[in-house]
């Protein structure tokens, strides 16, 4: 068995990453599409720099179920909680 290296092992990682981010951005611009025509493309380029893939996948799911392009803006901008 092959020896990997802390650096090979992280090179390998940050591979795997990426093409989950990818793989979600594509689906997500699918979604836009399908739900909301060229109106909800018009968001990929600000989803596009989203690097959490947790947050792509929150959107991912959103899709779903939101009714408008602001409610899915909800899911990944932050909200001001102080008044």
């Amino acid at each position: 068995m092959p020896y990997i290296t802390n650096f090979e092992q992280m090179l390998i990682n940050q591979g795997i990453q990426q093409e989950r981010q990818r793989g979600l951005l594509s689906a997500i611009e699918l979604g836009l599409e399908l739900k909301f025509g060229n109106e909800g493309l018009r968001l990929l380029p600000e989803i596009s720099q989203i690097k959490d893939v947790e947050v792509l996948e929150a959107i991912k799911a959103g899709l779903r179920t939101v009714d408008n392009l602001n409610e899915l803006r909800s899911i990944y901008q932050p909200h001001d909680t102080q008044n």
